[in-house]
């Protein structure tokens, strides 16, 4: 938590309502001097104070305890993605990291490669989009050729597997919620 600045946030959503200081003070019934002091961080508002500036401001109470986001933190560069390989198959990572609800990331399958011996399930459902060459999907028991321009969603706990019985390289842009591996 050490992200959360909750004065800045008070002065934020003082400013996006249009108040001045001293309006949001008589609001909330608390001094100009107490207001000032939160918005520059030096008096801390108790619980009391921050529901209060919260209902002044027509937000929830929650909003001034949530972490910023550095927005550095969200861009991945060309040559930053991070990189596994498992058995032949890399996957370049195309989200920041595996937090939240949702990962992307490109499968690099060869020739003569299979993602796994057997079908897999996971808990995540999974939208995959075929960027290069050709690739077999096994759906629970069915199979499918899909080329470059293809895309699929695949269920939550359907068992599933890429082969690539093809000469090219095949390559699978696919998010999956929740990340999984």
């Amino acid at each position: 938590m050490e992200n959360i600045d909750i004065g800045k946030k008070v002065e934020k959503f003082r400013k996006e309502k249009g108040y001045s200081s001293r309006e949001l003070a008589r609001i909330a019934d608390i001094t100009p001097s107490m207001l000032s002091q939160i918005e520059r961080g030096i008096a801390n508002p108790s619980i009391q104070t921050l529901k209060v500036l919260a209902k002044a401001l027509d937000v929830p109470t929650f909003s001034f305890l949530l972490e910023e986001t550095n927005t550095e933190d969200l861009v991945v560069r060309f040559n930053e993605r991070k990189n596994m390989v498992v058995e032949n198959i890399s996957y370049e990572l195309l989200s920041p990291d595996f937090t939240g609800t949702l990962s992307t990331a490109i499968m690099n399958i060869p020739p003569a490669t299979s993602s796994s011996e057997k079908l897999l399930e996971h808990k995540g459902e999974e939208v995959a989009y075929v960027l290069e060459g050709k690739i077999k999907v096994y759906l629970d028991e069915a199979e499918y050729i899909l080329e470059a321009g293809d895309s699929l969603k695949i269920p939550a706990y359907m068992k599933h597997k890429w082969e690539n019985n093809f000469d090219g390289k095949a390559a699978i842009l696919f998010s999956v919620t929740p990340p999984s591996f």
